[in-house]
Formats: C-alpha cells, sequence, structure tokens
C-alpha cells in the first residue's frame, strides 16, 4: 500500500520525514505529489534506500483552465512517473478524465468541483483514477466536515456504479497527518468503503508506479509489446 503525499516545499515537512513515517504506519512507498510549481529537492532512489520504502516521483498539476494544465502536463509526462490534475473545478475535472497522459484527478469534489455519470465513463474510457481525498475527514469538524461526507459517499457511489478505477490518500501535507492504513480503512466505512476497498485504493498507487515505470523503460514499445534481448 501506498500513499500520496505533500512534502517541503509544498508541505511542512520533507520526503524523508514522510518516507520515514510512513515506513513505521508499514506502507510500502509514498508517492510525492507535489504542485508542479513548487518543485521538491530530494533525492528518491536515497531516500527509499535509507527507509526502505519506495519513493515515486509524482506531481499534482495546478491550473486555472484546461490550456493551462495541458502545457504542464507535457512538460511533466516524461520525467514524473506520476501525473495527478488538481481538480476541483468543472472544467479541470472533465479535462483531467478526457486526458490519457493524466493518472490521477486529484479531489474532484473540492471547492465547485463535482463528479457525474458523464466524466466517470470518461475517466473509464481514459484509465485516469479517481482519487478519494480523506484529508477533510480527518481533520475537519463540524459542518465542513459534514459537507465533506456527503461529497465523497457521492463521489464512491458513482464510482463503484460506474465502476472506475480510483485511488485513496490521506493527502498528508506532513508526516503529522499521516495515518496508518488500518486508520484510513476505519474512516473510509464513514464513507461506504469496506476495509477491503480503502486498501485496493491505496495499493492502485503502487501499480500505477509499475505501470509508468515499465512503460518508461527501454524494454517497453507498446501496451502488450516488450522488446527483449536475442542474446
Amino acid at each position: 500500500m501506498y500513499e500520496a503525499i505533500h512534502a517541503h516545499p509544498d508541505g511542512t515537512s520533507t520526503v524523508a520525514r514522510h518516507a520515514l513515517t510512513a515506513s513505521e504506519y508499514g506502507f510500502d512507498g509514498v508517492v510525492v505529489r507535489n504542485h508542479g510549481s513548487e518543485p521538491a529537492s530530494y533525492d528518491p532512489d536515497a531516500v527509499a534506500e535509507k527507509y526502505d520504502i519506495d519513493v515515486v516521483a509524482g506531481v499534482e498539476i495546478r491550473a486555472d483552465d484546461p490550456s493551462t494544465a495541458s502545457g504542464y502536463i507535457g512538460s511533466h509526462r516524461e520525467n514524473t512517473t506520476i501525473v495527478a490534475v488538481h481538480g476541483g473545478t468543472p472544467k479541470l475535472n472533465r479535462f483531467a478524465v478526457e486526458q490519457s497522459a493524466v493518472d490521477v484527478l486529484a479531489h474532484p469534489m473540492a471547492g465547485d468541483g463535482d463528479f457525474n455519470h458523464v466524466l466517470a465513463q470518461e475517466a473509464v474510457d481514459h484509465g485516469v483514477r479517481v482519487e478519494f481525498s480523506l484529508r477533510g475527514v480527518l481533520r475537519d469538524a463540524g459542518g465542513t466536515r459534514v459537507q465533506t461526507l456527503g461529497d465523497l459517499r457521492k463521489l464512491r457511489e458513482i464510482v463503484e456504479y460506474y465502476d472506475v478505477p480510483y485511488v485513496v490518500s490521506a493527502d498528508a501535507q506532513s508526516h503529522l497527518g499521516l495515518r496508518a492504513p488500518r486508520e484510513l480503512q476505519a474512516v473510509g466505512e464513514a464513507v461506504g468503503f469496506s476495509a477491503e476497498q480503502i486498501q485496493e485504493g491505496l495499493a492502485e498507487w503502487g501499480r500505477l508506479a509499475e505501470r509508468n515505470r515499465h512503460r518508461g523503460s527501454d524494454a517497453f514499445v507498446q501496451p502488450g509489446v516488450r522488446r527483449v534481448d536475442d542474446e
């Protein structure tokens, strides 16, 4: 299982500190999903070796409009393992699920965002994972938390009905915001998920990383076709 994090300068903790805490909680890896305009400076291999946990280089593209987001995707796709788009508006949500170059639509229900059957079908057709960010459930209180729970329940119903691929995260900006998988499973039950579904959503980050790393290797030609050494 993997967690997707925001590290310094996008968050308050370094990649190394996140990795240490995540390894102590039993995660197999972390995806560093800093916003593209605020890249973290770290060595994924060095951190991975020190804390015995996979460190995946990712980016969460934040833009005001689809045209700008498209340019950022082009600049990040070839050298970043996982590319997410920061959702939360109808235009960006629609744009993200229509792009095969996008791996994840991050927190689609934030702000003015919404998700419906049309977006669900586009996400399925283009293989875009929809994120269930549990940050609001973990950190908000009162009416804001109630609203977040309602939004996530609606999203879950649509994702489940249309069999949309998805990921789950605590969306932590500090190592103090990380939660162990069992805690996230308990929170997921409030949204209507089973423990197994939350586990699958956490594991999907790792599957994405493995797939994209393979596609970026010299052996990959196209889906289902790989180059082999005749010798």
